[in-house]
This record gives C-alpha cells, sequence and structure tokens, in this order.
C-alpha cells in the first residue's frame, strides 16, 4: 500500500495541490482495491498485487495529462447518487447539486412534472425523480452519446425517466401533450473568450457543445429555452436556471420581457450568482421574440 501511496504523491505533486491529491487516491484506492479510506489506513502496510499495482500506475499516467479523475474511472457521484460519465457529457458540478437542492425544497412532493433541458449525464432529472417521489420526468439533450448515458445511470438509481432527443436551437424537440410544472436547465453558458482562463483538464477532455456559446450571443440557449418554457409550462409553473455569474441580471431581464414574473437570482456557496428561477403566471399567450 505504501509502494502505491508514494507512486501516486511522486508522479502528481507537481501538477496537483495536495488536498487533491489525497482525494484522487481515495477515489483510485475504492476502484482498484475496494477499500475505504478507513480500510487503506488499517491495511497500508499490506502489499498490492502487481496487477493493482499496474492499474494505479495506468490511472496516475492519465492524470499526469489532465485527464479528469472522473473520466478515468468512469463514475462520479451526485447528490448522493452513483453516477456513469464519460467524455460524451460533463462531469457534474457542485453548483449544479446547488440547484437541484433548491428546486426539492422550493417544491412540495406533489408528484410534478419535470423538463430537464440539456440533461447530459441526466443528474438532474434522476436526482429529482428520486427526491420527488411520484414526479413525472423528462430530460432532452441533443447528444445520442449522452442520452445513453443518462439511460444507464436511470437505471442505476432504479428510477424512470423519459429522454429524448432534442435540438433547442433548431427547433427540433417533440411538443408534449402534457404541460411541466418545472423546466429546469444547466444549458451552455461559457463564452468563447472564457476559455482563455479555463483549466486543461475542462478544455480537453469536457465536451465543448455542453459548454460554450458564442461571445456575441450568450444567451441563446436561455432565449430558446424561455420560448419553450412559454409554450410547455403550466401557469404557476417554475423556471430554473443555472447561470453564467457575469450575466445574472441579463438573464433575469430577458425573462422578464418574455413575461415571466417573481424572479430571483441566487448565489451559491461561494458567493457567485449562479442560479436564477422565474414563474410563468400569465394565461394568455405572450409573443415569442427571438
Amino acid at each position: 500500500m505504501q509502494v502505491a501511496k508514494k507512486l501516486i504523491y511522486d508522479h502528481l505533486s507537481s501538477k496537483y495541490p495536495r488536498q487533491e491529491i489525497e482525494s484522487i487516491s481515495k477515489l483510485i484506492f475504492e476502484k482498484v482495491l475496494g477499500l475505504s479510506r478507513l480500510q487503506v489506513y488499517l491495511n497500508q502496510h499490506e502489499t498490492i498485487s502487481p496487477a493493482n499495482l499496474a492499474q494505479i500506475t495506468e490511472i496516475v499516467n492519465r492524470l499526469i495529462q489532465f485527464e479528469p479523475i472522473q473520466y478515468i474511472l468512469g463514475e462520479t457521484e451526485f447528490y448522493g447518487l452513483p453516477l456513469k460519465v464519460s467524455a460524451a457529457v460533463l462531469i457534474p458540478r457542485p453548483e449544479t447539486e446547488e440547484l437541484v437542492d433548491w428546486i426539492i425544497n422550493n417544491n412540495p412532493p406533489l408528484s410534478p412534472t419535470i423538463l430537464d433541458v440539456g440533461t447530459g449525464s441526466g443528474c438532474i432529472p434522476i436526482a429529482l425523480s428520486k427526491k420527488l417521489p411520484g414526479a413525472s420526468v423528462d430530460g432532452w439533450d441533443i447528444s445520442s452519446e449522452a442520452l445513453m448515458i443518462a439511460r444507464e445511470n436511470a437505471e442505476i438509481n432504479q428510477v424512470k425517466v423519459d429522454f429524448i432527443y432534442a435540438d433547442v436551437l433548431s427547433q427540433s424537440y417533440p411538443v408534449q401533450p402534457q404541460k411541466y410544472d418545472i423546466i429546469v436547465s444547466n444549458p451552455p453558458y461559457v463564452t468563447l473568450s472564457e476559455r482563455l482562463s479555463m483549466l486543461k483538464n475542462v478544455l480537453d477532455y469536457e465536451p465543448p457543445i455542453a459548454l460554450f456559446v458564442p461571445d456575441n450571443d450568450p444567451l441563446i440557449f436561455y432565449r430558446a429555452i424561455a420560448d419553450i418554457a412559454i409554450n410547455q409550462l403550466k401557469p404557476g409553473g417554475k423556471l430554473y436556471f443555472e447561470i453564467n455569474e457575469q450575466f445574472g441580471n441579463e438573464t433575469a431581464d430577458l425573462l422578464s420581457l418574455k413575461g415571466f414574473k417573481n424572479i430571483i437570482l441566487r448565489k451559491d456557496i461561494n458567493g457567485k450568482e449562479r442560479m436564477l428561477k422565474a414563474d410563468w403566471n400569465n394565461q394568455a399567450t405572450i409573443p415569442i421574440c427571438r
């Protein structure tokens, strides 16, 4: 065990902070050896087999190239739930857990109908389906690979979510006969100019289609999804967004102009405006402005 610990630290110490190396080591030992942190401590003088050491070495070599540990292991956790991930989907972030938590605490468990637009790994609709019993949940995405992973994740977590192909920018999506109580989305919102300040592990490995928007139209997805919400939300329904902290007021203004009410910007645990909620109270149809 000590040999493996030294191997991990020696190879990663120049590229990762010590605390992150400790977290990575925990994940590696759980995956390769099936041991918890306590078990690793209690068995630290045990010898690791050559096969397991070779597997750990391969993982470390990929980490040196800044490949995310979640992609290497093929799994992560979101809101306490296990998820499969691959380079076809974004790695779920803590901010998205905060958005899910807001939705759960803001809505009584009254069997709501929910739509997640741009579902990726399915983390949002799966967590909502798990925590809001009786909910009827759909998830849309443009990526067939992402939809396959989302369906696997729903099966792993034993929830029913209907995952459907949709391209919201080209209006190629199913117009549902039922209306939704809640529509939620964590759409692409990183401007291309922000690439310069992004880390290599994101730029080189996570799917650009799920990340980036043009500098000259950073709210392109919010506009399209708001238009969908106008037609697909019940009166009194709620629209939730994860947002780019730079465009909180602009996103709120966009929704206000389209007729949404009671718009709330919410800060994440780091004090950044990263979430938004709006109510759809209009009974009459509002002209869609693109």
